[in-house]
């Protein structure tokens, strides 16, 4: 497991958002944990942007997922972000026919953690855990957490 910790604004959050996508691999599950306000979305929108998405980059907050194909290099991406916080039951993925794609797309997961331990059968690859920093509004300490192989070599284009 490898491990990045970090105190970044939101411009550097963008920054940093932007560097993963730019290395990102064709499949991988991403979650990204947070309370609310503390930049999960905007670090999502970053993500998009950095892979050519254009347009409006809604929040999935009421869509529960947000579908994107993407082209970067000439190679086909397809993302999805989305966004688990209204979720009561894993099941509820079925109907969305998301776990179809799972190790075909690379997947933005908001609130994660609302389906359980189980995690709707997600197998996260990477975590990006943000966090306020109270004396500072502006600021979030951000960790990355590469859960897999696959993972921690994408982390390496941090270095």
């Amino acid at each position: 497991m490898t491990t990045i910790k970090q105190k970044l604004d939101q411009p550097q959050l963008e920054m940093l958002a932007a560097s993963l996508a730019a290395a990102a691999p064709n499949a991988a599950v991403v979650s990204l944990q947070g309370d609310l306000g503390a930049g999960k979305t905007t670090f999502a929108r970053a993500f998009l942007r950095a892979l050519g998405v254009e347009g409006a980059v809604k929040s999935p907050t009421y869509t529960i997922v947000e579908p994107y194909e993407v082209s970067v290099n000439g190679r086909s991406l397809a993302v999805r972000h989305l966004d688990l916080y209204r979720l009561s039951d894993a099941e509820e993925l079925e109907y969305l026919g998301v776990r179809d794609e799972i190790g075909q797309a690379l997947f933005l997961i908001e609130w994660l953690s609302a389906l359980g331990e189980h995690q709707g059968g997600f197998q996260v690859d990477l975590s990006v855990d943000l966090l306020s920093v109270p004396s500072h509004p502006e600021l979030r300490y951000v960790e990355l957490t590469g859960h897999t192989f696959k993972a921690m070599r994408w982390l390496d284009c941090l270095s």
